[in-house]
């Protein structure tokens, strides 16, 4: 039985659907400042010596690139092993927006502790802080996506889901510009120390994250559902929660090839998403101000790239939509092998942004349409969660060990080119299990 609404939800309530968008928003900031455009640069900047970028951490000798990639994957593998109990918890005390501001408060916290990584001598509490910040990140992000059904029906979940990554870039983008402005006039403020700006924009970050929360946290209810009365192994029942899901898989085909596409297709959108900027900066020398250009070109082109593939989807179906944005992903990884100049960086830089945000937004409300109407959807939110975040672990530690290994980036991208083909062989199976099941398109 699905659970009743602990506070009435008025669905498709344009003030509760924007202040959910707000979230976007406030949480973007670290995706973009932090992992997409001021920090990666900062961070290989700060950790190459004498040209060198390998680093010692605990007397292990690698690439400061291959252990920010590593440092990450660990990360998201931390949220997918504890979320279940998160979920349990949250689930029997129907307190979802409590355990969004927990996570939220913790990566605004690891963001603003950067501000102190000053020098390479402090690479450890680096990656320790930026560990921080991306648990809290990817932990709010649990709560804040099960929100979704509850705040908008079915037919307007493609919108809704479009509306929050637009607000998202709309966001980050902002304070990335602001950060921008202040380091290119360094010299006009009188600032000799090329650290103080970066780091500045760290702790900004945080306080921009933690800020704008807010205004979501104002009106979102405390919970979706009804909680129920804890019992024994309570803590333990999302675990159990995501072995019944899986078991019930066996007999929803569709879902489970979804599942299997999403797994592989993310672990390449992932990866790009947190490594370009090394890739830019450590194989094509990019200078911080290049790098910012070409994730600002990217930001502005998928506010449209999330509302295209939306218009995309509505004319066709969603998993039409997504197959076409997975296509484009594979073309992507091809041409960016071969990628040598500033040029082509922000040629692929304009790609990507076209079906980032279309896919990842297309793919949460897929998913949201093809759970079964009878059952929870917690359980079903929690395994995508648990499901994405094992993608995100396996794609940037396989980048990691590829990119220590070999030396270069470039071998990595090859395995990302694999990763989206393997993700459109079982989006096109989807399809054809979907024409099969019924003539009407999966539609908003």
């Amino acid at each position: 039985m699905q659970q009743e609404a602990i506070h009435t939800i008025i669905k498709n309530d344009k003030k509760t659907i924007n202040a959910w968008a707000m979230y976007d928003w406030a949480n973007s900031a670290y995706a973009l400042v932090i992992t997409s455009a001021i920090f990666p640069a900062y961070y290989n900047s700060i950790t190459r010596t004498n040209g060198d970028g390998r680093i010692e951490i605990l007397g292990i000798h690698i690439e400061n690139t291959a252990a920010y990639s590593i440092n990450l994957g660990i990360a998201f593998g931390l949220v997918a092993l504890v979320s279940p109990i998160l979920s349990s918890i949250s689930d029997y005390s129907s307190n979802q927006k409590r355990f969004m501001q927990f996570f939220c408060y913790l990566g605004g916290l690891g963001c603003m502790l950067l501000f102190f990584f000053s020098s390479g001598d402090l690479v450890i509490y680096a990656l320790l802080f930026m560990m921080l910040a991306t648990i809290g990140y990817s932990g709010s992000i649990v709560f804040y996506n099960s929100f979704l059904p509850a705040i908008a029906s079915e037919n307007l979940q493609d919108k809704v889901s479009a509306k929050g990554y637009a607000f998202g870039y709309l966001g980050a983008t902002t304070l990335l510009i602001l950060n921008l402005v202040a380091i290119l006039n360094q010299k006009a403020l009188g600032i000799t120390d090329d650290t103080i700006l970066p780091r500045i924009s760290f702790l900004l970050t945080g306080i921009w994250w933690i800020g704008f929360a807010q205004i979501a946290f104002k009106k979102l209810p405390v919970g979706i559902y009804q909680g129920r009365a804890a019992t024994p192994n309570y803590l333990l029942s999302g675990y159990s929660q995501l072995i019944k899901i899986y078991k019930r898989l066996k007999s929803e085909k569709k879902l489970r090839i979804f599942l299997l596409s999403f797994f592989f297709y993310n672990m390449g959108v992932q990866t790009v998403m947190f490594m370009a900027a090394s890739f830019g900066e450590k194989e094509i020398h990019l200078s911080m101000m290049q790098l910012i250009i070409t994730i600002l070109l990217l930001e502005y082109v998928g506010i449209g790239g999330a509302f295209l593939f939306a218009w995309i989807s509505n004319k066709l179906n969603n998993v039409i939509a997504l197959i076409i944005a997975v296509s484009i992903w594979v073309l992507i990884c091809l041409f960016s092998y071969f990628i040598t100049t500033p040029l082509h960086f922000y040629i692929a830089g304009f790609f990507i942004g076209m079906v980032m945000g279309g896919v990842q937004s297309l793919s949460r409300s897929t998913y949201s349409k093809f759970i079964p109407k009878t059952e929870n959807n917690a359980g079903y939110f929690s395994f995508y969660d648990v499901c994405e975040k094992l993608a995100m672990m396996s794609g940037l530690i396989m980048w990691g060990y590829l990119d220590n290994l070999t030396g270069s980036m470039r071998n990595s991208i090859i395995a990302l080119a694999l990763w989206f083909f393997i993700g459109l062989l079982f989006l096109t199976w989807v399809q054809r299990i979907h024409a099969k099941e019924t003539m009407i398109p999966l539609v908003p």
